[in-house]
């Protein structure tokens, strides 16, 4: 099988203001990063021929990718709307990847946006939360997307003695970082006892174990390694790539505390040629804390169960074996729905470029970038490189 290991680079990357942005509606979020990704890579409109797009829940559009197209006046080649919840952002890349080493195109923008805190009221938002449980199964009993993933966290604390302190550790990182990111909404430092003493949504959740509800938008850009060379900025490879898909509801998952991050992970890593120990800082998902533990235990970064006492031993921090999260994450950086995890693929991109200031970590080469979509439903990682 032909790999894409090598063949495509972001050349490009920027976000938006972040945060609560009143000012901006979601198109304009979108607009403002796509341009300013664009001007990052040192291309003009006119290059790029692909564009890639996830819809706005405050903003919709019917065709999304041929509205913005025809917002910024692109005729593309390559024009794609996706939709897999937080893991959409990485599979749109496998996507462009794909369609760049075909030769459907050769530069590509990837940009999502969203108003979630200041487009949306409370009530379209705690309804939009509600109707992703199963319509038979699920939704009928009024669980929200909070107490579908308690059920995960206590499944770990019930099968391997995972506690609220462990994973209070992951949002104790996330803040430590994020304070050292001027961008990021939440910079406070907070303690594991200001977690666990933090008010409960859906127990074992406290309020400081979710992540943020934020205006934003993040792009990158996409080209083809032979164009890559050829420009400014230094590329960063994409050297591996994986999906993994096992449920879609998650009444009907095969397993509360093993996920597709098993399958995502094993498969980029294969087309990598590389191991999670070849791994110098990773970006992972964090909607909530328990997916964080459960993701560095299927991606291989430490074993199944072992995830809370390997957080809680500060391997996770800057300065730690595997630092992650270091913009932040969804948990303090900003978290605008479905584009919360471009704003890990930017700081992956951030970090191997060395532009990370204080928050950079010494060598970076190689990141590793995970999405998950619905209640850990689908699945996507990518393994980035400074070199191929």
């Amino acid at each position: 099988m032909e790999t894409l290991r090598g063949k495509a680079a972001i050349v490009g990357a920027a976000d938006s203001e972040v945060g609560v942005v009143p000012h901006m509606s979601a198109t304009q979020l979108w607009v403002d990063a796509a341009l300013k990704a664009m001007d990052d890579a040192g291309v003009t409109k006119e290059e790029i021929d692909g564009i890639i797009t996830c819809d706005s829940w405050a903003e919709p559009f019917l065709y999304h990718s041929e509205a913005m197209a025809e917002y910024l006046q692109i005729d593309p080649k390559y024009c794609l709307s996706v939709g897999t919840g937080g893991g959409t952002t990485f599979s749109l890349l496998h996507h462009a990847a794909s369609a760049i080493a075909t030769g459907m195109c050769e530069t590509v923008l990837i940009s999502m946006a969203d108003s979630l805190r200041s487009g949306i009221s409370k009530e379209k938002a705690m309804n939009t939360q509600a109707s992703t449980g199963h319509p038979q199964f699920e939704s009928p009993y009024g669980p929200s997307v909070p107490s579908l993933y308690a059920l995960i966290g206590r499944a770990h604390m019930a099968e391997f003695g995972t506690t609220s302190e462990q994973y209070a550790a992951i949002a104790v990182a996330a803040r430590k970082h994020a304070n050292l990111n001027p961008t990021a909404q939440k910079r406070e430092l907070i303690t594991v006892e200001d977690v666990v003493h933090s008010r409960m949504i859906a127990e074992p959740l406290h309020l400081f174990d979710c992540s943020l509800i934020s205006d934003g938008g993040s792009a990158v850009i996409l080209t083809s390694a032979e164009k890559a060379k050829s420009m400014s900025r230094q590329p960063v490879y994409l050297l591996g790539v994986g999906e993994g898909h096992r449920h879609e509801h998650i009444s009907q998952a095969q397993s509360l505390t093993t996920s597709a991050a098993k399958d995502s992970g094993q498969r980029a890593y294969d087309m990598a040629g590389l191991g999670p120990r070849d791994i110098d800082v990773a970006e992972l998902y964090d909607c909530f804390t328990p997916t964080v533990l459960i993701e560095l235990e299927d991606l291989g970064f430490c074993e199944k169960g072992e995830g809370g006492a390997f957080a809680e031993s500060g391997a996770i921090e800057l300065g730690g074996s595997l630092p992650i999260n270091t913009h932040g994450g969804l948990l303090s950086h900003c978290h605008p729905g479905n584009p919360g995890s471009m704003f890990h693929l930017t700081e992956a991109v951030t970090q191997l470029r060395r532009e990370a200031d204080e928050r950079q970590v010494a060598g970076a080469n190689v990141a590793l970038v995970h999405g998950q979509g619905g209640i850990m439903s689908s699945h996507t990682t990518l393994i980035l490189g400074r070199e191929v």
